[in-house]
């Protein structure tokens, strides 16, 4: 990350998931949430005491605990959704159903104002976001990141040590490592990552230790991984 990032960032824990929600401030004081799956009034809350106004809610997919309180967020912000890709509309429309297996009430479905698609830019007043498509783990999975800041939001597709689970309906292995090493690691080694759950780490760590995906599993010959990890993975898979 570099020494002078162009914004702020805290990460809110939320759902019984544990999720990584994450607040974007920029200098201004405007600010983007990431993955608002839960807890609206914590993650409001949080905004508060980073003195953020939020005005743009992304989302990088449509599992319950990544989405499921980004409607009560634009109701009380007036913040307009943006994101995933247009496939995850299979998830979308069942967070509600899909939160009631576990017997919580909370959570709603959802409907994007906007759809992103790879290549894709996001604004959060004058700093510039990337979006890169990367199915594997839902069909509409995308991640979100800043070259200048060195700094990417995953969301599941990849973890400290694991990547995500491929096995709900319409996932799929090899598209995630495809992804994985496709659009992930071409961003360069030293690009860190805040992953849907657990620790942050580097795309160049987990190109040296991840089990599931590191350069001695996949054959990856891309640009040499430079970057040591700094404790053994743990190959927990994530929701």
């Amino acid at each position: 990350m570099s020494e002078t990032p162009p914004f702020a960032v805290q990460i809110v824990p939320v759902t019984p998931f544990q999720q990584n929600c994450s607040l974007i401030r920029a200098p201004s004081g405007k600010a983007a949430v990431v993955d608002p799956g839960g807890e609206p009034d914590k993650i409001m809350a949080a905004a508060k005491k980073m003195d953020a106004d939020i005005i743009k809610i992304w989302l990088t997919h449509g599992h319950l605990d990544h989405a499921g309180a980004a409607e009560e967020i634009k109701r009380r912000t007036g913040a307009p959704i943006e994101g995933p890709h247009k496939e995850e509309t299979f998830w979308l429309n069942q967070i509600r159903e899909s939160w009631r297996k576990f017997g919580i009430e909370d959570g709603e479905d959802c409907t994007p104002d906007r759809w992103l698609e790879d290549g894709d830019t996001l604004d959060l007043d004058g700093v510039e976001f990337k979006v890169a498509h990367t199915p594997g783990h839902t069909p509409g999975h995308v991640i979100i990141y800043n070259e200048a800041a060195r700094l990417a939001f995953v969301g599941d597709v990849l973890f400290a040590g694991s990547i995500g689970r491929t096995d709900f309906p319409r996932g799929d292995h090899q598209t995630l490592i495809a992804s994985i090493t496709g659009k992930l690691w071409p961003l360069g080694d030293d690009m860190r990552f805040v992953p849907g759950h657990g620790p942050m780490s580097t795309f160049g760590r987990e190109r040296q230790a991840n089990p599931f995906v590191a350069d001695s599993v996949t054959g990856y010959a891309g640009v040499k991984a430079s970057a040591a990890p700094s404790a053994p993975p743990t190959g927990k898979r994530w929701m």
